[in-house]
């Protein structure tokens, strides 16, 4: 029987010639991760494990990125702990104020993640580096300091989902529109414990950013992962940058499949998570009217260049509503720095938005973008559950980079489209 790409990593990891969904097996593992926020569980568990070492200094990653820089003393304490930890146990991958980013943005762009590997982070959203070709998912910090210690963890071979993409996405359609179609179509159950096999002659039209975004919002599908084909842009991408050489899996012809999505790509439009699930999807043609209050651009799921990029097109030379807060998070101090020097923080604040050093922040409604109460909020984050982003009676509506920036402009949900056909009749 053949395997999928997931089957075949785990099969490898875990040192045998096959194996099939539902088998338990114990996998080595290349990197384990964690935050500010579930390092400090992990770490105490750690310790009252009687553990003396860590199995590999070079293949743990702590990155300081949910409150920092530290928004209070309860998360300067967080932070103090795992730099402390890292400290004591020469950690190599060490991520603090001023080199760190935003975690599913940061390890890609470090090459500490690539085709191949087999990783865990004690973070919902590891499933991100599905996109490099590689198994990632998000495990509870017991299992990430489990993790730290042996160098292994267990897992149940997942099923598989095949999605195929054909076609190609028209203007102001993104991997963030993608993933929500998707989502908005098998609800946020519809892949419990399952592999999101993403294929077809419509991938090669997705950018890597694309493909990390869309690898990132498969736990929002209930998926024990998202991966993509290694291809000829994950190589170029893992050049000079993976730290380790890539490994390509391919799924065989007679994998099994639990079910088959087929989606057509040039015939999606931009699509809106309402409040308050990420399966509550409308396309920017059935939103109608809603005024919101805040607009946030960022966070691992559109923090990166090509994100900051859309939404520069559409502020350029334009102004946010006076009664908008708009919010611009970069995913990491290189893409902030990128941003600074193709002028795009420029263009930032001269049309009213606040730039922000790299953090998820309010995403999770952390600091640095809280809602009050009956405020709304489009944002390129990942969830939109009830109280998300601050306040319970607040509400969060799911968005591209492109969808959010249009809307900061007009101070309701908005088709970019529209600005773009307002400009050229002005013209």
């Amino acid at each position: 029987m053949g395997m999928t790409m997931t089957q075949k990593i785990l099969a490898a990891k875990a040192g045998l010639p096959q194996v099939t969904a539902g088998q338990l097996v114990e996998a080595s593992l290349d990197l384990v991760l964690g935050n500010d926020i579930t390092s400090p569980v992990a770490i105490n568990e750690f310790e009252k494990s009687g553990a003396t070492g860590i199995f590999h200094k070079d293949k743990i990653a702590l990155v300081l990125d949910h409150f920092t820089p530290n928004k209070d003393i309860k998360a300067a304490e967080q932070c103090r702990q795992t730099r402390n930890f890292a400290d004591k146990y020469d950690i190599t991958n060490f991520f603090d104020v001023g080199q760190m980013g935003i975690e599913h943005a940061l390890l890609p762009e470090q090459g500490l993640v690539g085709p191949g590997d087999c990783v865990i982070g004690a973070d919902s959203h590891t499933c991100t580096y599905g996109a490099l070709g590689a198994f990632s998912t998000g495990v509870g910090s017991t299992d990430m300091a489990a993790g730290m210690i042996t160098g292994k963890a267990w897992f149940k071979v997942p099923g598989a989902i095949r999605v195929v993409l054909n076609g190609k996405c028209p203007k102001y359609v993104s991997g963030k529109d993608v993933i929500l179609h998707l989502i908005g179509k098998i609800g946020v159950d519809g892949a419990l414990y399952q592999s999101l096999e993403f294929t077809g002659e419509g991938v090669k039209s997705l950018s890597m950013d694309d493909r990390l975004c869309i690898a990132n919002m498969a736990i929002e599908a209930g998926a024990k992962n998202g991966i993509f084909p290694v291809d000829e842009i994950t190589l170029a991408y893992c050049k000079n940058r993976f730290q380790r050489e890539p490994v390509v899996y391919t799924a065989d012809e007679d994998a099994q499949y639990d079910s088959e999505i087929v989606i057509d790509l040039s015939t999606l439009r931009p699509t809106i998570a309402f409040p308050h699930l990420p399966e509550n999807t409308r396309t920017i043609d059935e939103a109608g009217t809603v005024k919101i209050d805040q607009a946030v651009i960022g966070s691992c799921t559109n923090g990166r260049m090509e994100d900051l990029r859309a939404a520069a097109e559409i502020l350029k030379g334009r102004k946010v509503n006076k009664r908008v807060r708009c919010i611009i998070i970069p995913g990491t101090q290189s893409i902030y720095l990128q941003a600074i020097r193709e002028g795009l923080a420029e263009i930032f604040v001269e049309a009213g938005a606040v730039f922000s050093t790299p953090t998820c922040g309010p995403c999770l409604g952390g600091h640095m973008g809280i809602l009050g109460k009956g405020e709304r909020a489009v944002s390129t984050t990942n969830r939109n559950f009830v109280g998300r982003m601050g306040h319970i009676e607040s509400e969060v509506y799911l968005s591209s980079p492109a969808v959010a920036a249009a809307s900061a402009i007009t101070g309701v949900l908005t088709d970019p489209a529209a600005l773009e056909t307002e400009k050229e009749d002005a013209e």
